[in-house]
């Protein structure tokens, strides 16, 4: 309804609702996508709900635009949650904004939307998207028969094996049957010296002979996986261990097609088409370098047109669709790798990597020298980068920091660059950090700070009306000096003084939706990465759209009890190397190194390999910084170890556990 009807008649409550939502879509869509409505009428027109992001796909939508004349063009972007329309004539534009806003649709999951339609100057959209393969990736099509897919598949006897001929595991996410050697996803690596019985089934000979021929492989695989996925199902991004496996991997996809993601470490993502009945060739930078992994989803964006079938999803929203899962099956064939890996890419090879990672700690020295060496060392020498991501306050401390009484005064223990040092002018702030360069960057800043170690602060017993600790508690390395660092904030903390605590959490993906770490940010990188910003898919925009125009944004979510993420599953690290964790994916382990890779040519710094991003000769060097990620439920034990203290919330902030806590 435009405005001159709206000032001669007297809107019915539903009408007002929908004013009221149709408002709402538009304030949202300027303010987290910049993209500006305007109140007279055009050729184009902005569609609120109705996007791939949402579920509804272009075969859904057209048809409903159709009824209200003739569309020029449908631009569709990937994991949106609207659309763009562009009409032959302004006249048939107004019909649809009249006809269809407020209209319900039907998604691909049968639940009911309704579209909110606002006029645009311009149906357009600019995503910058490589339009080539990862270097050493192939896709081949129709690489057998559909006779032969169908032999295949009835060979795989899922039923439970009594002879222990493979190893067979039901995951969250999927089924898997090992031949030759059992594939251990917890370090992506196999034990070499336990193959199992049986090797891999014979009916797999004659493809294998045919690809060593044709020059697909180069050796002849000696492991193999079968994966069953359900739509929905997927596997977390990783790369398979250098040393565990020679060059090539190849996998087979049966039953249905799928999409598959590529990322670099510079954070480049490439979506790749593997059709059904297709092999996929992993070699050299894609198989060393790259991370490869499917999204729990059951629908994919795809290319709409009909000629195009494998390789990359290229960034035309103009011939996006969605395409619904069914269920696939895999065959991925590896060869062992007997010797060690001498690939080009030493900084990322477990065999070339110049220095060994720590163990983990087995004592408070040993734990107080992990620390130096991989927390206080790593932010001195990263801490004009580090600063430089840090700007944006992150909503729920800004939310605490100013529901403090005027005059409180606070301390921000591990306050960094000291972004949350003046956001409430009423409050007498001052912040510590173990890094003199970040102080230094306080200091600048005209704010009050000084260097001290969190586990024993300078400041007198009960002087504090509150305290943050922002992303700090997490780089202790045992459980004793958590709970002296949380014990050191309750100590300053006056009687009925409150202590705002973050923790990265373990579960980067909670209550069904990916952590903006997971989503990953190729522009940003940081001390708390769990906070990196992209779109995710949104049931609605106007209900349910996210903040996502500040990068540091997070949205909270009311803390419940949930069933702990398959792929993340924690495990035993003691007596053992600490991981290297690879950006932007699951947690396998809750202590491992995260790396950091400084951006410029700084004047000082750790002699590492380098490498940058695709096609760069510019050196980035990589620092690595230990974390302990925390599981559901760990952050509020610690607390209750402390005495006189009261937990007043606990919540889950966007790939953090907080908890807000009372001095009794």
């Amino acid at each position: 309804m435009d405005s001159n009807h709206q000032s001669n008649y007297k809107l019915s409550k539903t009408e007002k609702k929908f004013l009221r939502k149709q408002i709402k879509a538009r304030h949202t869509l300027l303010r987290h996508e910049g993209i500006e409505t305007v109140s007279y009428a055009t050729q184009s027109l902005v569609v609120a709900n109705g996007g791939l992001g949402n579920g509804v796909s272009r075969n859904q939508l057209l048809p409903v635009l159709e009824k209200c004349g003739l569309v020029d063009a449908l631009l569709m972007p990937p994991n949106k949650p609207y659309s763009f329309a562009r009409y032959k004539t302004t006249e048939e534009s107004k019909r649809a904004y009249v006809t269809l806003n407020g209209k319900e649709v039907v998604d691909d999951l049968g639940q009911k939307i309704i579209l909110y339609l606002n006029f645009v100057e311009k149906a357009q959209w600019k995503e910058l998207r490589p339009q080539a393969l990862p270097p050493g990736l192939m896709v081949v099509e129709e690489i057998i028969s559909s006779e032969e897919e169908k032999m295949l598949l009835e060979s795989v006897d899922w039923t439970e094996d009594t002879d222990n001929q493979n190893s067979q595991k039901s995951l969250k996410h999927r089924r898997v049957k090992h031949f030759g050697y059992e594939f251990h996803y917890e370090n992506n690596n196999v034990d070499k010296d336990k193959p199992l019985p049986g090797g891999l089934p014979d009916i797999c000979d004659s493809f294998l002979e045919k690809w060593l021929r044709e020059g697909y492989i180069k050796h002849k695989p000696d492991q193999m996986t079968i994966n069953q996925y359900e739509p929905g199902q997927g596997i977390p991004a990783h790369i398979d261990t250098h040393s565990a496996f020679e060059d090539e991997i190849v996998s087979l996809s049966l039953g249905s097609e799928i999409v598959m993601d590529f990322k670099h470490p510079d954070g480049i993502a490439v979506p790749v088409m593997l059709p059904r009945r297709s092999l996929l060739v992993i070699t050299g930078e894609s198989r060393y370098l790259w991370t490869h992994g499917i999204t729990c989803r059951k629908f994919d964006t795809v290319q709409a047109s009909e000629s195009h079938k494998s390789g990359i999803i290229t960034s035309d929203v103009g011939d996006l669709t969605l395409s619904k899962r069914g269920l696939r099956t895999s065959f991925t064939f590896r060869k062992v790798r007997q010797t060690p890996c001498n690939c080009s890419y030493p900084l990322v090879c477990d065999s070339q990597r110049k220095e060994t990672p720590p163990s983990f700690p087995e004592s408070d020295k040993e734990a107080s020298r992990l620390e130096q060496e991989y927390v206080h060392q790593v932010y001195e020498e990263i801490a004009g980068h580090f600063s430089s991501t840090r700007h944006t306050p992150w909503p729920h401390i800004v939310e605490f920091l100013k529901a403090l009484p005027s005059g409180s005064i606070v301390a921000d223990i591990g306050c960094g660059n000291g972004k949350y040092l003046g956001i409430n002018k009423e409050l007498y702030m001052v912040g510590c950090d173990r890094s003199q360069n970040l102080v230094d960057i306080c200091r600048e800043r005209q704010f009050q700070a000084f260097v001290c170690d969190a586990l024993a602060v300078p400041v007198r017993s009960g002087s504090c009306d509150a305290c943050i600790s922002i992303a700090v508690i997490h780089h202790f390395a045992t459980a004793e000096r958590r709970v002296a660092a949380l014990q050191e904030i309750v100590r300053l903390l006056r009687p009925g003084g409150k202590a705002l605590i973050y923790v990265w959490a373990m579960e980067q993906e909670y209550n069904k939706q990916k952590s903006k770490y997971l989503r990953g940010n190729r522009n940003s990188q940081g001390k708390k990465e769990e906070m990196n910003s992209d779109t995710s898919v949104q049931r609605s925009l106007v209900e349910q759209m996210p903040d996502m125009g500040s990068r540091d944004s997070a949205s909270s979510v009311p803390r419940i009890n949930d069933s702990q993420e398959g792929g993340c599953n924690s495990r035993q690290v003691s007596n053992s190397k600490l991981p290297i964790h690879v950006n932007r994916t699951s947690f396998y382990s809750q202590d491992v190194l995260v790396p950091w890779h400084l951006k410029g040519n700084p004047d000082k710094g750790k002699p590492v390999e380098p490498f940058g991003p695709v096609g760069s000769q510019d050196p980035s060097p990589v620092f690595h910084r230990y974390y302990h990620v925390f599981r559901e439920g760990e952050l509020e034990a610690v607390c209750r170890t402390v005495s006189d203290v009261r937990i007043l919330q606990s919540y889950y902030d966007q790939g953090n556990w907080c908890v807000i806590l009372q001095k009794a």
